[in-house]
């Protein structure tokens, strides 16, 4: 709590003796002299140091009767000995605080009970800029990045346990990079057969539709949606003459001589007998069970 200082002696007074006094201590002549009357006695000032006089708190020398002394609660200082115990300011003629048996100016009181910076350890006083993070506070200038040191002040920046990282070298060090644009993903993105990707760059190789959250198809690390897959890489079935996509009805399929079909397409040419996972005769291009096959 701040208080003025109080100072000057008032349980003595000093003067010139004009009578016939001696020094109540070591008996000397006082008349014509300087002397101290205190207590209903009257000494010498040799006396008055060595008898009467209040100790100084800082300097521990007496506090002579021609000096200036400040007091508060019981204590004494020479008013040149009164000072700040942080930036020794004089405070003879200042407020003051006083703060676990210091002596503080206000100035310093405010940085003593400021929250201390995590990267400098000073204080942060009035006015100053600060960025504050779960309880711990830092200068806007000590607010580093732990990678690159360079200031990330109010912007943006990422936590990793005690560290922070400005979002450049968070991406570089932290990140997943898309397989195709090779950049960092710093939000979203899709991850197909262990591989991270953009949703943006997850595209049919062929009209470039976005194929995340849709079915698709891989051929040889390139993706397709349905219809281009249908359209210009799918295998056309030697009955129906429609592309066999892997999809729905006829996902099983029957391969033979270079060819291919449904499984539901793959049926003797004269008796439309289904001969799929059964024998079968292959003549002139077509499929025939084997009794029909005897025929020709």
């Amino acid at each position: 709590m701040a208080s003025h200082r109080h100072s000057g002696p008032s349980s003595y007074k000093v003067g010139t003796m004009a009578e016939k006094f001696n020094c109540h201590y070591c008996r000397d002549a006082l008349q014509g002299k300087k002397y101290v009357q205190k207590d209903g006695h009257h000494c010498c000032l040799k006396c008055f140091d060595k008898f009467c006089a209040n100790t100084c708190v800082e300097c521990r020398k007496p506090i002579g009767a021609d000096a200036k002394e400040v007091h508060y609660k019981n204590r004494y200082w020479h008013d040149t000995c009164f000072r700040c115990a942080k930036c020794l300011r004089s405070l003879a003629n200042e407020t003051f605080v006083a703060k676990d048996n210091k002596i503080l100016c206000n100035k310093c009181t405010t940085r003593e009970d400021s929250p201390k910076c995590k990267g400098c350890f000073k204080p942060i006083v009035a006015g100053d800029q600060n960025v504050e993070y779960k309880g711990t506070v830092w200068h806007k200038e000590c607010f580093t990045c732990s990678n690159c040191k360079q200031v990330i002040g109010t912007g943006s920046f990422f936590p990793k346990g005690e560290d922070f990282y400005c979002v450049t070298c968070h991406e570089t060090k932290f990140a997943k990079h898309c397989v195709k644009c090779n950049k960092a993903i710093t939000s979203g993105g899709i991850t197909y057969q262990d591989q991270p990707w953009h949703a943006e760059c997850f595209v049919c190789v062929t009209c470039s539709k976005k194929l995340a959250g849709q079915r698709f198809t891989a051929v040889e690390d390139q993706y397709y949606c349905v219809d281009c897959y249908k359209n210009f890489v799918a295998k056309k079935c030697a009955g129906c003459k429609n592309p066999i996509t892997g999809f729905g009805k006829g996902s099983s399929v029957v391969a033979y001589e270079g060819q291919s079909w449904h499984d539901y397409c793959f049926h003797c040419k004269k008796c439309s007998m289904n001969l799929a996972n059964k024998r079968f005769v292959f003549h002139q291009e077509q499929v025939y069970c084997p009794d029909c096959a005897k025929k020709l």
